[in-house]
């Protein structure tokens, strides 16, 4: 038979029981409506404004510099053979781009300089140089670049010169989905045949809190076997901006090309040098 003392426990966990029951329904109710709520605010901007709208955020959000400066470091896998990387970029917008290239032990081995018009390259290993414009470059790659698609997937922007197109835009429960069938450079931007007939398809993946753009797939609209996919995450802010400072590159080509990179020591707007000097001594590629 319960005693007294029996029967008040047992009258006391039963109470415990049950609003120890009422607290998680309540808090489940909670979560399920503030997730219902979220859903919904970011859905909103898709059934109210459509892809003008997430476009118009993505160039609001994306980083606004006029010069750029970082560390990095890389791992490139390419023939299933994986070689480590460090150096330094520096960008002045819209005008170059300065990398240098270190192996492991840290003594420069390559410079790169890239301009709107015009690709230079020294190795320092075989005492070699090569000076020639986009179209010697795409030519040896089988591929259409510029200056401008370089600038964007380097720093997760998007395309600057080209028409905005006719983007279309979706929600996949995470992430905003832009996508367009062909972007073209801007008439007044064109200087060659080549920029004229360079069409590419895009697919950009949108943080729907941030704008910022997590993920980039280009593929040239004539070379269907050629595409790259860019992945930008590890997001800090820098001078009040966001910037990815982990970057994953998957190139689909005859012969695919992985490249992992992480930046450091990120400066924005401290105006930089691009020193490029070709000895006398090197011989020139052709």
């Amino acid at each position: 038979m319960n005693s007294p003392a029996n029967i008040r426990y047992l009258y006391s966990y039963k109470n415990f029981l049950t609003t120890a029951h009422w607290y998680c329904l309540v808090s489940l109710l909670i979560l399920i409506a503030s997730c219902k709520t979220h859903r919904s605010v970011i859905k909103e901007p898709i059934k109210d404004y459509g892809a003008d709208y997430i476009f118009e955020k993505l160039k609001e959000n994306e980083l606004k510099f006029n010069w750029f400066s970082a560390k990095y470091t890389l791992e490139l896998l390419l023939n299933k053979k994986k070689t480590s990387f460090s150096g330094q970029v520096r960008m002045r917008k819209d005008s170059a781009i300065w990398v240098t290239l270190s192996p492991a032990l840290g003594i420069e081995m390559a410079r790169l300089l890239i301009t709107n018009d015009s690709v230079k390259f020294i190795n320092r290993i075989n005492k070699t140089y090569f000076e020639g414009d986009y179209g010697a470059i795409n030519r040896f790659l089988d591929t259409n670049i510029d200056f401008d698609v370089i600038q964007s997937i380097l720093l997760g922007n998007d395309l600057t010169y080209y028409e905005d197109g006719k983007f279309r835009v979706s929600y996949d429960s995470k992430e905003y989905h832009l996508v367009t069938a062909g972007r073209s450079k801007l008439k007044k931007y064109s200087k060659t045949r080549e920029d004229e007939e360079r069409i590419f398809i895009q697919n950009i993946f949108l943080n729907p809190e941030t704008f910022k753009i997590t993920q980039m797939k280009i593929k040239e609209v004539k070379k269907e076997n050629k595409k790259l996919d860019a992945f930008y995450s590890d997001f800090q802010t820098i001078n009040g901006q966001l910037f990815p400072q982990h970057i994953f590159y998957e190139i689909d080509a005859e012969n695919p090309v992985v490249v992992d990179v992480d930046y450091s020591r990120i400066s924005l707007n401290e105006k930089q040098n691009f020193p490029f000097k070709i000895s006398t001594k090197y011989d020139r590629l052709q």
